[in-house]
This record gives C-alpha cells, sequence and structure tokens, in this order.
C-alpha cells in the first residue's frame, strides 16, 4: 500500500486530472468542516483567508487551480509597509516625545491642566517682571516672553511631562550683570532698552546653543561635573546678592545709588551704601515693601504647616493676590504721586510684541565674546537644576494621582538638553531671559492638577494673551512689591545652605566646606564674575585630580587560603579592646617571596597612566604607594608584611578592571612592561577581560597590537587566566631553572695549542 493509500480519505492528493480536462469542482467553497478529521483554520488562518491542515497531516491540493498569492508575497505588502511605518513613528517620538502622549490624551484632562497653568500663571507672571526690571535690567515685558516660548518648546521635546520652564533668579541675575557691565563700559546708554534687550537676548540665546550642542553631541553627564558644594555656595551667594541689590528698591534708594554710582558697586560697596544712607529712605516704599514680603512669607509659613492636611491650600494664589491689591491700593490712593515707584507702561522695547531679532549677527561679536562664560554657566546651572526637578517628579509618577495620567517617556539627559537648547535659542531670538526647569514651580503644577504638557502649552498661552491683552493693567504695580517678591525667593535660595553646612561638619568634609566658602566670598566680596571663575576652576581640578590618580592595588594572600588576595595596603579594623599583655597579632596578609601582585581595577587612559608608572616607581623605592616621596614607609605596609616590595623578580599585574584602554595608555604600559624586562624582572598579566559579544577587539589583541604581548618575553604564555595560575607559572620556571646543571668552567690553557 502506498503513502496516498495509508493517508485519510478526506487528506489524499486527488490524481491529477487528464490532460485537457479541468479538475471537479468542489461541493462547497472553502475548507471543508463536515468531517472529524477535516483540518481546521487557525486564527492566523482566518486573517490571510487560508486553511491549515492538522498537525502531521499533509493538506490535499485543491480542486480549483488557486490564484492566491504565496506567502511570502502576503507578507510583503501587507506587514513591511505597516512595520515600516511603525518603527519611523517610534524614532519620531522618541526625539519629539509629545507624540508618546498625545495620542492618548483624554478629554478629562484637560482641567487639570488648565487649573494648573491658570495657577502657575498667577505666581510666576508677575514675578518674571520683576526678573526683567530687577534683575535682568531690561524691559519688563521680556520677563513674559520666557513663559510664551520656552513652556511650549519644552512640552514638545521634553522628557518630564510635569515640569515647568520658565525664567529663574539665578540666571536672570547673570544676564543683568552682563547688561551692567556693558553699561559701564559705554556701549550704550542707561535708558536704551532696545539694546539692554538685545543684549539678553544675545546672552540667552547662546546659553541655548551651547546647551543644545552638548545635547547633540550627548554630553548629559556634564551636570555632575559641578559639584554640590559649588552650586551650594554659588547659589547662596546668588541670593545673598539679590537680598542686597533689592533692598535698594525697597527702601526706594535706587536713584540716589544711580547718582552715587553706588548701583554699580560690588555687594560689599551696596551694603556700605545703604548704612550710610539707610535715613534717606523712602517710607511709603519701604512700608509697602516691608508689608508685602511679611504677608508672603506668612502665606508661604502657613502653606508649608497645612498642605499636609490640607493639599487643596496650595492652589491658593498668594502672590497674585498680593500683587493685584497693591496695584488696586495704589491707584485708589494714589501712592505714585507720593513718590512710591510703579512699573508704568509695559510695553515691548521695539514698539510691537514678539519681534524676532537674530542674535548671532557680526554686530554682536563683542557681546558674545564677553557673555561667552556666562552663558556657559547660565546654562549648566539650568539644566543642572532641571535635571533634579526632572528626577524629582520621576518618583511622582508611581503615586496614587498619577495612576490616570498618560504613559510617561523614559526620563534621557541628553534630549533634555536639546530640549532646554531649542526653548533658548528660539527665547533669544525674541530677546527673553533664560528659561530652565524649576523645582518649586514644577512640584506647584502637578499639585495644582497638571499630568501632561498640555499644561505647559496652556500656560504659553495664558502668557501670550497677557503679552497682547492685559499689560496696561499692570500699569500701578508697585516696583516695590516686585522687590519684595524676589527676595522671597533670594530667601529661599539662602535656607538650604546651614543644611549642607551642617551635613557637611559631621562628615568632616573640609575641601567641600572651603570650596562653598571660597565661592561665597568670591562672589559677595567681589563679583560673580570671579565668583564663576574661582568655581568653575576649582571644580574642574577636582574631576581632573579624581580622573588622573592611579588607583592600583598591592595584593597579599590571605594566610591560610590559596585564592584569597586582599589589598596589603588597606588598613585592617583596629580592635576595640586591645590586650596590652598580648602577643603581636600575625601578619593579616602574606606576600609571595620575590613576587609583587599589582591590581589595577580601572580602565586605563592617558590621564591615569602616568600616575600608574609614578607609583609603581614609588613603591619600589620607598615600600609603598602610601608612602610621601621625602618619608619612610607607609605604616601599613610594614605591620601587614614581613617583606619589603622593593626585591623582587615576579611582577603580576591582575588586569580584570581594565574594560578599556586607549592608545596613549597602551604606549605607557608598553614601556612600564619594556622597563621592567630590561632589569630581568618577568612579567605577568591575569584576568584579561573578555567582551561578552562576539566580533569584537579584545584587550588581549589590543596588548598584541601595542606590543606588550612581545615586550612580555614570553609571548601569550605569559598571560594567564588567574593569579594562581601566574604564581603557578613562576613556581614552575623557578624549579626549572633551578633544576638546571650549571655550566662547566672552561679549562685554562696555557697559551700552547695541541698538535
Amino acid at each position: 500500500m502506498t503513502d496516498a493509500e495509508r493517508a485519510p480519505l478526506l487528506l489524499r492528493r486527488p490524481p491529477p486530472p487528464p490532460f485537457g480536462e479541468r479538475a471537479p469542482r468542489a461541493i462547497h467553497p472553502g475548507p471543508c468542516h463536515h468531517g472529524t478529521f477535516s483540518p481546521q483554520p487557525t486564527s492566523a488562518d482566518r486573517f490571510w483567508g487560508r486553511s491549515s491542515p492538522v498537525p502531521g497531516a499533509r493538506l490535499a491540493r485543491p480542486l480549483l487551480p488557486s490564484r492566491t498569492p504565496t506567502t511570502t508575497a502576503l507578507l510583503r505588502p501587507r506587514r513591511a509597509r505597516p512595520l515600516s511605518r511603525f518603527l519611523t513613528f517610534r524614532y519620531l517620538a522618541y526625539y519629539i516625545p509629545c507624540l508618546s502622549w498625545l495620542p492618548s490624551y483624554q478629554w478629562r484632562w484637560v482641567r487639570g491642566d488648565l487649573a494648573a497653568a491658570l495657577t502657575m500663571a498667577s505666581f510666576y507672571l508677575p514675578m518674571s517682571l520683576s526678573y526683567a526690571a530687577s534683575l535682568g535690567h531690561i524691559p519688563a515685558v521680556n520677563g513674559l516672553y520666557g513663559f510664551v516660548f520656552a513652556p511650549a518648546v519644552y512640552a514638545a521635546l521634553g522628557t518630564s511631562a510635569r515640569m515647568v520652564v520658565g525664567p529663574e533668579a539665578a540666571g536672570s541675575l547673570l544676564l543683568g550683570s552682563i547688561v551692567r557691565s556693558a553699561v559701564d563700559a559705554g556701549q550704550f546708554s542707561d535708558e536704551d532698552d532696545v539694546d539692554h534687550a538685545r543684549v539678553a537676548g544675545v546672552i540667552t540665546a547662546l546659553a541655548g546653543a551651547i546647551v543644545l550642542g552638548a545635547g547633540l553631541a550627548r554630553l548629559g553627564f556634564l551636570d555632575n561635573v559641578l559639584s554640590r558644594p559649588f552650586l551650594r555656595g554659588f547659589i547662596s551667594a546668588i541670593g545673598g546678592v539679590i537680598l542686597v541689590d533689592q533692598l535698594l528698591l525697597e527702601l526706594g534708594l535706587d536713584r540716589v545709588a544711580q547718582a552715587d554710582d553706588g548701583g554699580h558697586r560690588s555687594t560689599v560697596g551696596k551694603v556700605a551704601f545703604l548704612l550710610r544712607h539707610v535715613r534717606e529712605a523712602h517710607r511709603l516704599t519701604a512700608a509697602v515693601a516691608g508689608v508685602a514680603f511679611v504677608v508672603i512669607m506668612l502665606c508661604r509659613q502657613i502653606k508649608h504647616r497645612l498642605q499636609p492636611r490640607y493639599p487643596t491650600i496650595a492652589y491658593l494664589p498668594d502672590r497674585f493676590l498680593v500683587v493685584a491689591l497693591s496695584a488696586l491700593l495704589t491707584w485708589h490712593f494714589r501712592w505714585d504721586q507720593q513718590g512710591l515707584q510703579i512699573v508704568g507702561d509695559v510695553r515691548p522695547a521695539a514698539g510691537r510684541s514678539f519681534t524676532f531679532h537674530w542674535p548671532f549677527q557680526a554686530s554682536h561679536m563683542q557681546f558674545i565674546r564677553q557673555a561667552m562664560s556666562t552663558s556657559f554657566l547660565i546654562g549648566m546651572l539650568g539644566f543642572f537644576e532641571s535635571s533634579v526637578a526632572a528626577k524629582s517628579l520621576a518618583s511622582l509618577a508611581a503615586e496614587p494621582a498619577a495612576a490616570d495620567s498618560p504613559p510617561g517617556v523614559t526620563l534621557s539627559a541628553n534630549r533634555e538638553l536639546v530640549a532646554l537648547g531649542v526653548a533658548n535659542l528660539l527665547g533669544g531670538c525674541f530677546m527673553s531671559l533664560p528659561a530652565f526647569g524649576g523645582y518649586g514651580r514644577s512640584k506647584i503644577n502637578a499639585a495644582a492638577g497638571g499630568r501632561t504638557g498640555a499644561s505647559s502649552l496652556f500656560l504659553s498661552a495664558i502668557s501670550a494673551v497677557c503679552v497682547l491683552y492685559l499689560l496696561p493693567y499692570f500699569y500701578y504695580l508697585p516696583k516695590a512689591v516686585l522687590a519684595a517678591m524676589i527676595s522671597v525667593v533670594a530667601w529661599s535660595l539662602m535656607e538650604e545652605a546651614p543644611a549642607d553646612i551642617a551635613f557637611f561638619y559631621r562628615l568632616r568634609g573640609w575641601s567641600e566646606l572651603g570650596l562653598m566658602t571660597v565661592i561665597f566670598a568670591a562672589t559677595v566680596l567681589y563679583s560673580l564674575t570671579l565668583g564663576i571663575a574661582i568655581g568653575v576652576g576649582l571644580s574642574v581640578t577636582m574631576v581632573l585630580r579624581h580622573s588622573t590618580r592611579s588607583r592600583i592595588q598591592i595584593l597579599g594572600r590571605v594566610p591560610g587560603t590559596r585564592h584569597a588576595f586582599e589589598n596589603v595596603e588597606a588598613e585592617p579594623d583596629p580592635d576595640p579592646d586591645p590586650d596590652p599583655d598580648a602577643d603581636p597579632p600575625a601578619p593579616r596578609l602574606e606576600l609571595i617571596d620575590r613576587c609583587l601582585i599589582v591590581k589595577i581595577p580601572e580602565p586605563l587612559t592617558f590621564a591615569n597612566t602616568g600616575d600608574l608608572r609614578t607609583r609603581l616607581r614609588r613603591l619600589e623605592r620607598q615600600g609603598s604607594t602610601l608612602a610621601h616621596p621625602a618619608g619612610a614607609a607607609a605604616t601599613a605596609a610594614a605591620t601587614t608584611t614581613t617583606t619589603s616590595f622593593t626585591s623582587f623578580t615576579n611582577i603580576i599585574f591582575d588586569v580584570h578592571g581594565v574594560t578599556t584602554i586607549d592608545g596613549s595608555g597602551a604606549q605607557e604600559l608598553a614601556a612600564i612592561v619594556a622597563g621592567y624586562r630590561a632589569r630581568a624582572v618577568r612579567v605577568f598579566f591575569c584576568r584579561i577581560f573578555m567582551p561578552p559579544w562576539p566580533g569584537r577587539r579584545t584587550m588581549l589583541d589590543t596588548f598584541r597590537l601595542a606590543g606588550i604581548v612581545d615586550a612580555c618575553g614570553g609571548g601569550v604564555k605569559c598571560f594567564v587566566p588567574s593569579v594562581e595560575d601566574a604564581l603557578e607559572m613562576v613556581a614552575r620556571e623557578e624549579a626549572e631553572a633551578e633544576a638546571e646543571p650549571e655550566p662547566e668552567p672552561e679549562a685554562e690553557v696555557d697559551g700552547r695549542e695541541e698538535g
């Protein structure tokens, strides 16, 4: 019986029809389901319109010639193109994060996002006027521009859905210092608002270009260069500088200071000026500023205490109420006619709103050169604060209140740099203040009901409406109230310093405390520029010192073991209750005779290989890498070992931590190996790092190309899997050397040759 006859009747392949005749038609179209053993279509077959056989059985040839295309033909048009479009959208959504949450946005989130935008507008739009007029020395309306463009750009490109971008006090003060220095240098007059605004646009756009370039170059780690002590010292100094500057406005002495040239002095000079002219203060101005400061501080403390029990109290727009009430009282009692300074006409410097001005022009090159370092610091400070805010807000996404939010976007430091850079580059084209993320503002956004980046879009729209239609209502706003609001912000910048000082004092972090003190003193006593230069210089020096220091370890074997090795120079734990009559303890570790085991626990680069040679040389001369170059050997080496490091004939490098090595590092390591070989010291390498992915060049390949394998003298056999294997090879070679017979001395010849 053939295979076709053994198959079930319904699955037998019918014989081909005679030549010239058609195959018989099927009783009904589609697969047959009348029999128990009839082939059943699977879900995939139903989707593609095909029938599949029962597992293990062959499907009979269809009775009619099928015009259905093959599986490959079906897959090409139906899967390749949708998959391509899907991947393209995924890539776009990665670089434009708003595409991730906009498709899933729901109407029930509009109320929370809109309420959050209104709350933030009531708080921070009046404050942006203060930042521009009092700190930045530019027209007040340019402060509002920072909330028109930056939040909308960040909502589209940012990776934190709840973070709100806007002008900050530190960046505004740094920008104002450049504007004041340009005025002092006579580059333009003090009343020329147009030039002031253009300089602000240059600085903002330059900071944005620096941040954008860092993002495109994937330098998201730059926020780690500026240490927390540097930031705390500098930000606290900025708070002190802002407090002193605002006292001139709050006491009504700003015009006297301009006449006496006190407005252009250092902070110490301004304090001396205030002490000399405090009796000339304007009483009404001081009273209005003092009452506004006290009311805002009281509301701040009340909110802080009651918010755990009554979370909705965070929605109370206390600063907006202070601003509105002060403007109403000024209009009603005509305080402006009694000497109280008001904002007056808030209008764009160029005559119309949203004037585009390209900042990178040839005529602005002098400002670009002058503001390069300040713009870099503005970008780094803003990026650091934005990173802290984004990381802090990321924890809120796991709370129950945010469970109905759209799926978030993974935080990325590089994409944050790109988003902040584009936002400030666009804002600089419209002469706005630098805008970065702030934790306090973003937390208010989250507490007020903000769920997505739509709250930032609403905030931009509200700010644009204020610029276009509501500027006349700021006419009677007292400048003293704006100065009081900025003083509250300055106080908040300084209030975290005592906690950091106490923390570093408990840890005996004298270097951190010294760095904070030096930066604070240089900024307050002299200028912001000197504080920036000293702070950045010291921070970069500390980073370079840390990265160029080699961290090699000298290993010794734990007594009684064969495979356990520890750092010889590590101090042992002291005995809390030593016995004075007891015998001295046995050595903690034992060294192998005539062997030096060196562990390199880090990648080798041009920065640390030079220090590696220096430490090895110090080890040979003084017996320890911890010894002072002019002193004796370290105590740890003397107390834990009995053999000196200065006499060895074998050196074993444990290079498991050397995951990468650059060209300069390989060249320096080859020179070190060649130096040891010239002194007849045998060199071994163990635990070579092998990458987990195939096809990549290994460390052994790099050593071979650098000539290190040939320099070892023994070739590849000098590269062993472990320290124990290296010690066994040393012992075996020494045993072989001892077993070899000594060469016999040559016979003396008396000078006559035999026959």
